[in-house]
């Protein structure tokens, strides 16, 4: 196979700290004193990794699909958007091959929801749990991550075309 047959994609997401709401990141829900402000229920995994898999299919990102605007999607499971997301990518004629999410920010610790974030984001997806992975980092207290306001996250999506 040849390159050309592979697309890549990059997303990236980011929302504020705000109480009274659950956190939710890669489709857990983590015991936290804030979650994430978000119209859908703020997993920036989520919502980057499905930013990443449109981009690398060429399509327009989740805001577009899922409008914040439409009252629809407000409190939406954003593994849900992720599922809707791939559908797209699948119907465009695309497979994942991999995708590598990256959390940036002081809190919450990831890594104890590590292997549970990457089995809800796999089925949702519909794909081997080895296909996709989970990592977190910090700022070492930099910026609005450092000072925990909230949290971002990126995902790289590598595609292949369906044979």
């Amino acid at each position: 196979m040849t390159g050309a047959g592979l697309r890549i994609g990059v997303g990236v997401d980011a929302h504020a700290f705000g109480d009274g709401v659950p956190l939710v990141l890669g489709g857990v829900t983590i015991d936290h004193p804030r979650g994430l402000v978000g119209h859908s229920d703020g997993d920036v995994i989520a919502h980057a990794l499905a930013d990443a898999l449109l981009g690398a299919a060429g399509l327009a990102d989740i805001g577009a699909l899922f409008p914040s605007d439409d009252e629809r999607y407000r409190g939406a499971d954003s593994l849900a958007l992720l599922t809707g997301a791939y559908a797209q990518v699948r119907a465009a004629g695309y497979v994942l091959v991999n995708a590598d999410c990256v959390v940036i920010g002081q809190e919450p610790r990831v890594a104890p929801h590590r292997e549970e974030m990457r089995r809800r984001l796999a089925a949702a997806l519909g794909v081997e749990e080895a296909s996709v992975n989970v990592r977190a980092t910090t700022t070492d207290r930099l910026g609005f991550t450092g000072r925990g306001e909230g949290l971002a996250a990126e995902a790289v999506a590598l595609l292949r075309i369906e044979p």
